[in-house]
């Protein structure tokens, strides 16, 4: 039953902080920092707030529908997505997100989010975005067991994922000559490249990091599945 109010929690969480960033924040179109250019959709922050709401409501519809066990006799599709979400993207890219942004932020904030968006902005939707994506995704962790891919396919989903959004802000860049991020602004090309190949082995260290923590913190279902998987 914890679980089952958890993973509702974080649905409930994530899906009103998008709500609220989608319709409430509204930045001035005459601002010279914000395009408005493809809306929230241009920000990882916001599509990563979306692909948390996507993975806890597909955790609680396991949770209802599906099953938890390590070595199921056969594992229910909604549970196979869920752990390859989760794995491949809802936590490597929750704590890229969290890690970068706070990186950033306490070195110059204006690289980031500029004061000048905190009348639009609020601080507890900072947080939701930034703050408690961690948070929420380290508790799923440490409660709720999930067998990861194999690691060529993992890998290969966020490698994809981070170079499709790579192209899209580029997209937006020569569309309107203004960058997603003010951090762009102050990198040369050669700079840029360095700065994307850093984010890309960052969030590649993030998944493994995940991979092992998960066998460390769940050695004991993992054996078991492992086991039951040369069996079969």
């Amino acid at each position: 039953m914890l679980k089952i109010l958890f993973h509702l929690l974080g649905a409930i969480h994530f899906g009103y902080g998008c709500y609220y960033d989608q319709v409430h924040v509204n930045v001035p179109s005459t601002s010279a920092i914000v395009t408005p250019y493809a809306g929230k959709m241009k920000y990882l922050t916001h599509l990563n707030a979306i692909m948390q709401t996507l993975y806890f409501t597909l955790a609680l519809l396991n949770d209802l529908f599906g099953n938890n066990e390590p070595t199921p006799s056969e594992k229910p599709l909604i549970r196979r997505i869920k752990d390859i979400l989760f794995s491949a993207l809802a936590f490597p890219l929750s704590m890229f997100v969290g890690i970068t942004f706070w990186g950033i932020y306490a070195i110059d904030r204006e690289l980031i989010l500029p004061r000048s968006l905190d009348p639009y902005f609020p601080t507890w939707l900072n947080h939701v975005m930034h703050t408690n994506i961690m948070a929420f995704i380290l508790i799923d962790l440490l409660t709720s067991f999930r067998m990861y891919p194999r690691k060529k396919i993992g890998l290969s989903v966020l490698c994809t994922y981070m170079l499709c959004y790579m192209v899209w802000i580029h997209v937006i860049y020569f569309k309107t000559g203004s960058w997603v991020y003010p951090i762009l602004n102050i990198l040369n090309w050669p700079l840029r490249v360095v700065f994307y190949l850093v984010c890309l082995g960052l969030v590649c260290s993030l998944y493994s990091l995940g991979e092992k923590f998960n066998k460390l913190v769940w050695s004991k279902e993992v054996e078991q599945t492992v086991k039951s998987g040369k069996k079969k």
